[in-house]
């Protein structure tokens, strides 16, 4: 019965915590991390601040679970979709129309979390620059292997720049967030669309495998 009992408050703190930081990362989109605070949260959402504090412990704890809980999010909209594509090309334009559906339909209020919090937290250091830092290494990591993944299947050119590829596709997805964000329209999503198939298209080693020019 105790174990019942145990188990049951267990499964309720994770429910709370889960409803804590789907509002948590949502506010961070749009004010930053330095917005959230353990007191805000348990306002709004009508829970006493000691029960919230007891789940993070610190606004350091729950500016950590905020960002891991945001990566957790990018990997449903983002990664998983990509990696549903067989690998070649193919993919890495999945991936790439997933991330603009990502921001595209705020996914996160404010557009791409990361863009914005890699930018409030960049010049800083700590532990949450650092869990921002590894989370965009992972992303960058991700967009490499996956182009790689085309170039090892001759999808691409044998002497194609990996890295360099891979940064040009990120700086072309996250400048049409940002512009998207700046200018409250849509524009910038079909500019780096554009941008990435004309790019991609450059190195491919046949014309079909890419969508047409749009």
């Amino acid at each position: 019965m105790a174990s019942v009992r145990a188990d049951g408050r267990v499964e309720r703190g994770n429910q709370t915590r889960q409803l804590i930081l789907g509002r948590a990362v949502q506010i961070a989109s749009v004010e930053g991390l330095e917005g959230l605070s353990l007191g805000r949260l348990a306002t709004e959402l009508g829970l006493s601040k000691s029960g919230v504090f007891a789940l993070f412990g610190s606004k350091e704890g729950l500016q950590l679970a905020t960002v891991r809980g945001a990566v957790a999010v990018f990997v449903d909209h983002v990664l998983r979709p990509a990696r549903s594509v067989p690998p070649g090309l193919g993919r890495v334009w999945a991936m790439c129309e997933a991330w603009i559906a990502y921001s595209r339909e705020r996914v996160f209020r404010g557009g791409c979390f990361f863009y914005a919090a890699t930018a409030e937290f960049d010049a800083r250091s700590g532990r949450v620059h650092d869990a921002l830092a590894s989370a965009q290494t992972g992303w960058v990591t991700f967009v490499e292997e996956t182009i790689e993944e085309a170039r090892a299947a001759g999808e691409l050119a044998g002497d194609t720049d990996v890295c360099q590829l891979a940064f040009e596709v990120i700086a072309l997805l996250e400048l049409s967030n940002a512009e998207s964000v700046l200018q409250n329209n849509n524009l910038g999503y079909d500019k780096a669309a554009r941008a990435i198939l004309s790019r991609l298209r450059s190195a491919a080693t046949g014309p079909g495998l890419l969508p047409p020019p749009r």
